[in-house]
């Protein structure tokens, strides 16, 4: 069971753990479970299939914990030395992860499939490796279903469906749960069917084949995580649906009067900054104004999905934004 799911749900952004080591490592046993009853199936069956199975919940576990390790910097609070906070540094930890699967689990998957198309060996145990596949394709399916739920009530809040949410979150690594358990599912089908066919056939090609297949998917995926965490570690702006709304917000404040410039990008999982010139409403001296900025400014900061927000005042010349 891709146990990660737990983890995140425990752990994820918003909430607090008494005890998130604990989590880590209650999350991880159940993926160790059946990473080792992979391994075994694969040495009885001899399927090659099977191995990239193995090799992929091998793969995701070491993946999980960079993941384990980039939520829990992403928890840290924003201090001297980074007044952001540390979410930009979970996306480096979650692409590690992202790079493994790729680096590792593909290629060997794919190395394997290949070798086993020119083979014609015998595969025993059959009955042990569908009972592996067929127990963890059960579990897997109860997590992905629990990931889903937590999804969903992740995009209610912001008025979208489930997959508007994980195309659009900033939380790469929610994504990056919910499109591998989509892939384990995917592999483990493919490793059964792959098997079934050797089976019946007696011709080892299948076998080979099937263990490419998950390779070559477990590739794309990789390099799919990989360009998210990337295209996040860059800077990434607010949708201009979004941006629209949050300026909407700004107007409607009573202190402000004009919004001029705005400018708002992700600093981690769900977290934004923003920086806008603004013109307030009513004579206020310097020190007024001052003071002003700052209580809008802890106002805006109190919203949980904002990290940091900076304003400055809005020059007469500078017109409305649209």
């Amino acid at each position: 069971m891709r146990a990660f799911n737990r983890f995140h749900r425990r752990l994820g952004i918003g909430t607090r753990v008494a005890d998130p080591r604990r989590a880590v490592v209650k999350a991880f046993g159940g993926e160790v479970m059946f990473a080792l009853l992979k391994s075994l199936a694969a040495a009885v069956t001899g399927s090659s299939a099977m191995l990239a199975e193995a090799v992929h919940s091998w793969v995701s576990l070491v993946a999980d914990c960079f993941r384990a390790n980039a939520y829990l910097v992403a928890l840290r609070p924003a201090d001297a030395a980074h007044p952001l906070g540390y979410g930009r540094e979970s996306y480096v930890w979650a692409l590690f992860g992202s790079a493994g699967t790729f680096v590792f689990g593909a290629q060997i998957a794919i190395w394997r499939g290949i070798e086993q198309l020119h083979t014609r060996e015998p595969v025993l145990g059959f009955f042990f490796g569908y009972l592996v596949l067929g127990s963890a394709f059960i579990a897997q399916l109860v997590s992905l279903i629990q990931a889903l739920r937590f999804v969903r009530k992740k995009a209610s809040t912001r008025g979208l469906g489930i997959v508007g949410h994980l195309l659009s979150t900033s939380d790469t690594l929610l994504r990056a749960v919910v499109t591998e358990d989509l892939l384990a599912l995917f592999g483990l089908g493919i490793a059964a069917a792959s098997m079934a066919l050797h089976q019946l056939t007696g011709r080892a090609e299948f076998d080979g084949a099937g263990s490419i297949v998950i390779g070559t998917l477990m590739g794309i995926v990789g390099l799919y995580l990989i360009d998210m965490n990337r295209r996040f570690l860059a800077g990434v702006p607010l949708p201009p649906d979004l941006r629209a709304r949050v300026i909407a917000s700004f107007r409607q404040t009573p202190e402000i009067r004009r919004v001029t410039a705005f400018f708002a990008e992700y600093i981690g999982p769900e977290k934004i900054l923003i920086s806008a010139r603004v013109e307030l409403a009513g004579e206020h001296d310097q020190a007024e104004l001052a003071r002003l900025l700052r209580r809008l400014e802890a106002r805006i900061m109190e919203h949980p999905n904002v990290g940091r927000a900076t304003l400055s005042l809005s020059a007469p010349e500078e017109s409305d934004l649209a």
